[in-house]
């Protein structure tokens, strides 16, 4: 049977969903799968889409690790037959690990000749290690690990453990401490460090992160003992252009990060026609990345009303659930957001990304520096490098995306 948590709920400590631990929102359980890597094969996908037609609420939500979230699930039956589901499709390969699978990764190594490395295969083997370790099944669902191919996209994530090619760094709760570790050492060393800060806690409830412990970093460090150089600025790339790319690929952006099951199912159909391995990427930018003849990809995805035009003021533009899938949101920020970008017209190169949330949480914000507008109960709170006070709301935020 289903766990279920709910924000009252404390004793089950981190309540961070997964595929077996459901989350009870306002529009029914929700649960949370992890894709390490952000890979799906199409078979997996059409399997998602099918499951969020039948137990779910009709979209499939990408999150800022690349995972996928269902909700809108009736019941703990429901839950039931999608973990079955999941199981079948090879989305669940670990009961007992299946909320620590947070691997995120370079999504388009191997794809191109920009990484110094192809991180996919580390993906595999840090998953295989990760699941085998019995005593991490410890760790927290918020425990993220990173793999870098030396482009910086993934090493902005905050990840509490990013190993990063060319150079080797392995920073620690997004920090540059000395650590180098070899390509062929990279697995071992992640699964070391990961049992050092998972004994430090000691059981405590109130630390799921590297950085919610202080010291913990040191403890990580000396636990790996491995060769030290001078600490540096980690390399910060930007996240994969939206659009047909020259190497044969289309960085496709779901509005406001979700996927309707015709949209999963047209991207399935493209997986399976045009990629080698008949997978996609899901990305930690709520981008999906799709092998394939580039114009035809494109067009196709364009039509099903997937961003692939990078000047959109779609690109780059999240949101929490808000209303009335969240209790705590003061408005329905998907209904608010379409408005305003409708008015807001094409947005500059180097536009800083925009996140609309239904309260001061501000769940699901990206990572990296963005534009907030926050609904307040009588309008929304934008939030950005240029703070704009006073104007109609797409004014507003155009303005607070202003590249710096």
């Amino acid at each position: 049977m289903p766990v279920v948590s709910s924000p009252s709920d404390r004793s089950l400590g981190d309540r961070c969903p997964g595929a077996l631990r459901a989350h009870q929102a306002a529009d029914g359980l929700l649960v949370r799968v992890r894709l390490p890597g952000g890979r799906l094969t199409a078979q997996q996908l059409s399997q998602l889409a099918a499951l969020a037609r039948s137990d779910g609420g009709g979209t499939l939500e990408l999150t800022s690790r690349g995972n996928v979230q269902l909700r809108g699930i009736p019941g703990s039956a429901a839950v039931d037959r999608v973990a079955a589901a999941l199981t079948g499709a090879g989305l669940l390969p670990s009961t007992t690990h299946e909320r620590v699978r947070n691997i995120a990764a370079s999504p388009l190594s191997g794809l191109d000749q920009a990484g110094h490395a192809d991180v996919r295969p580390l993906v595999a083997a840090l998953d295989a290690a990760l699941c085998g370790a019995g005593d991490l099944a410890g760790l927290s669902g918020r425990f993220l690990f990173a793999l870098d191919d030396s482009r910086g996209d993934v090493t902005g994530l905050g990840a509490d453990l990013c190993w990063t090619a060319g150079t080797g760094a392995l920073l620690v709760a997004g920090h540059d401490v000395g650590l180098r570790v070899a390509a062929d050492a990279v697995v071992d060393a992640l699964i070391a460090a990961a049992r050092a800060f998972l004994a430090l806690c000691g059981g405590r409830r109130d630390v799921w992160r590297i950085a919610d412990l202080p010291g913990a970093s040191p403890a990580v460090i000396a636990a790996l003992n491995g060769p030290h150089a001078t600490a540096a600025d980690p390399p910060h790339g930007d996240p994969p252009a939206v659009g047909p790319h020259p190497a044969g690929f289309v960085v496709a952006a779901a509005p406001l990060g979700r996927l309707t099951t015709g949209q999963a199912d047209t991207i399935a159909a493209l997986a399976s026609a045009g990629a080698a391995d008949q997978t996609c990427v899901v990305t930690p930018w709520r981008t999906v990345v799709l092998a394939g003849p580039a114009p035809t990809t494109a067009s196709r995805l364009a039509e099903v009303g997937l961003v692939v035009d990078p000047a959109s003021p779609w690109v780059g533009v999240t949101a929490c659930a808000g209303r009335p899938g969240c209790a705590s949101a003061l408005s329905d920020v998907h209904a608010d957001a379409a408005a305003a970008l409708a008015a807001a017209g094409p947005q500059p190169a180097g536009a800083l990304p925009l996140h609309f949330a239904g309260c001061e949480r501000c769940c699901g914000r990206p990572a990296a520096p963005a534009a907030l507008a926050v609904a307040v109960g009588d309008g929304y709170r934008v939030v950005g490098p240029h703070e704009p006070h006073r104007g109609p709301l797409a004014e507003r935020v155009a303005e607070a995306r202003r590249p710096r």
